[in-house]
C-alpha cells in the first residue's frame, strides 16, 4: 500500500503541466509573433504606439517563455552582453555623484538592451519574421510616398514636420530607415536577380526611390556616412573585392550625378565642411561646433576617471560643471553625440569594451551569406557607423530599430535552417 502511494506521488510530480495551460501559452505565441509585426510597423511612425506595443507585446510573450530557451540565449554571446552592458549601467549607478532621480534616467537607455534576448528567443523558435519583415517595409514605404507628396505637392495644407518632405518624427531617423529599407531591397533583388528579374528589378526601383529621397529631399550627413560603408560591404558579400570595387564605383557615379543636380545635398554638406573648419577660430554654436565641442570635453572627461567613468546618469552634471558663465546654452547636455563616448563617460573603458564587444559579436552572428544575415548586418552596421556621430543605441527611435532588427533577425540566423528567398519569405 504505501509502495503504490509512493510510486503515484512520483507520477503525479512528473505528470505534463494542464491542457488549459498548455492551450494558452500555443494561443499566445502567434499572439506575440502579431505584436512583434506590430511593433515593425509602429516604428518609422510613432513613439507612443511603439511604447505601448512593446508592453503590450511583454504581456503576451512572458506567458509563453520557455525557461531553458531563454537561458541559453542569455548565456549566448549575442544576447548575454546586451544583458551585460545593461548590468553595468545598473552597478554604475553606485558610484555616480548625483541624485537618484538622475542616476534611473541615465539608466533609462539602457533598458531596450534586455529585449534583445527575447526576441532571439521568440524568433528561433517563430516561423512568423516575414511579417515583420514585410510589416515594417510596407510601413517605410507608406512613409517614403507621404514624404515625396509633401515635396511634390506644395499646395496641400498640411506640411509635416518642420523639415519638408519629413511627415513624422525627425529627419535623421526617417534617412536611416529609409537606407536600412534601400540596402534591404538591394539584397533582395540580387538574390532574385536571376530566377525573378522584373521582381528584382521592381526591388531595385523602390531602392532607390528610397535613395533619391535621402539625397534630394532630406539629407541626415550620418546616413551619407552609413551608405559609404554599406556599399563596399555589399559588393564585397557579392563578389569579393571585385563587387566591393564596383559598388564603390556605382556608388561614386551616384554620388555625382546627385552632387551636380541637387543643390540641396551640396548645401548640406560644403556647410558641414565650413562648420568643421572654423570651430575654435570664430563660433562653436553651429550643429558641427557643438558636436566637436561635446567630443572635446568628454574626452576630458573621461580623462578624470578612465577605468570604470563617473558613474551612470552623470553627463549632464559633468557638462554643467564646466559651464562658464558667458557659455551659449547648447553648451549644456546630457548627450555628447557618441555612443561610445556616452557609455565611457558612465562606465569608462570597461563598458566601452563591452559595447564594442556587443557589436562584434552582432557582426558575426550576420556575417553569413543567407538574405536574412545581410538584413541584420545593415542594422549593426547602420548602429554602429552612426554611433561614431550620435548616441543611436540610447536614442529612442534608433536604439528600437537596433534592438528589433537584432533580435529578429538574429533568432532566424540561430535558427540554422532557413527557407528559401522569394517575395513571400524573406529568408
Amino acid at each position: 500500500m504505501i509502495d503504490n502511494t509512493s510510486a503515484m506521488s512520483a507520477r503525479d510530480l512528473k505528470a505534463p503541466a494542464p491542457k488549459a495551460a498548455v492551450g494558452v501559452r500555443e494561443r499566445l505565441i502567434p499572439v506575440a509573433d502579431c505584436l512583434v509585426t506590430a511593433l515593425a510597423v509602429s516604428l518609422p511612425w510613432s513613439t507612443s504606439a511603439t511604447s505601448i506595443l512593446v508592453v503590450v507585446w511583454l504581456l503576451a510573450l512572458i506567458p509563453t517563455i520557455d525557461i531553458a530557451a531563454l537561458r541559453r540565449e542569455v548565456l549566448s554571446p549575442a544576447g548575454g552582453l546586451p544583458l551585460l552592458l545593461w548590468g553595468l549601467g545598473a552597478i554604475g549607478m553606485l558610484w555616480a555623484d548625483v541624485s537618484w532621480s538622475e542616476r534611473i534616467a541615465g539608466l533609462s537607455g539602457f533598458h531596450k538592451l534586455l529585449i534583445v534576448p527575447l526576441l532571439l528567443m521568440q524568433f528561433r523558435r517563430s516561423g512568423q519574421a516575414k511579417w515583420a519583415f514585410l510589416g515594417f517595409l510596407v510601413s517605410a514605404v507608406v512613409l517614403l510616398v507621404v514624404s515625396w507628396l509633401l515635396v511634390l505637392a506644395p499646395g496641400l495644407t498640411w506640411r509635416g514636420r518642420a523639415n519638408p518632405g519629413v511627415p513624422v518624427k525627425d529627419y535623421i531617423f526617417q534617412s536611416a530607415i529609409f537606407a536600412t529599407c534601400a540596402f534591404g531591397l538591394i539584397g533582395l533583388a540580387a538574390r532574385l536577380w536571376r530566377p525573378r528579374p522584373h521582381v528584382a528589378f521592381a526591388l531595385v526601383v523602390t531602392a532607390a526611390a528610397f535613395i533619391a529621397n535621402i539625397l534630394y529631399v532630406v539629407t541626415a550627413r550620418t546616413t551619407l556616412v552609413v551608405m559609404a560603408v554599406l556599399l563596399p560591404v555589399f559588393g564585397w558579400r557579392q563578389l569579393g573585392w571585385r563587387g566591393a570595387l564596383g559598388a564603390v564605383l556605382i556608388g561614386g557615379t551616384v554620388v555625382g550625378v546627385a552632387w551636380a543636380s541637387s543643390p540641396y545635398l551640396r548645401s548640406r554638406v560644403s556647410l558641414a565642411i565650413e562648420q568643421a573648419q572654423t570651430f575654435g577660430s570664430t563660433d562653436v554654436n553651429t550643429p558641427v561646433g557643438l558636436r566637436l565641442e561635446y567630443w572635446k570635453r568628454s574626452a576630458a572627461f573621461i580623462a578624470e576617471a578612465p577605468v570604470i567613468g563617473h558613474g551612470t546618469g552623470t553627463i549632464h552634471k559633468l557638462f554643467q560643471r564646466d559651464m562658464k558663465p558667458e557659455a551659449i546654452a547648447a553648451l549644456l547636455t546630457d548627450n555628447p553625440h557618441s555612443q561610445i563616448l556616452t557609455v565611457m563617460i558612465q562606465l569608462g573603458c570597461i563598458g566601452a569594451l563591452v559595447l564594442l564587444a556587443m557589436w562584434i559579436v552582432h557582426l558575426a552572428l550576420f556575417w553569413s551569406r543567407t538574405l536574412v544575415a545581410w538584413f541584420g548586418l545593415v542594422v549593426v552596421v547602420q548602429n554602429i557607423v552612426g554611433s561614431i556621430f550620435n548616441s543611436y543605441l540610447f536614442d529612442f527611435s534608433q536604439g528600437w530599430l537596433y534592438v528589433i532588427g537584432v533580435g529578429i533577425c538574429g533568432g532566424i540566423v540561430l535558427q540554422g535552417t532557413l527557407p528559401p528567398a522569394n517575395p513571400g519569405d524573406m529568408a
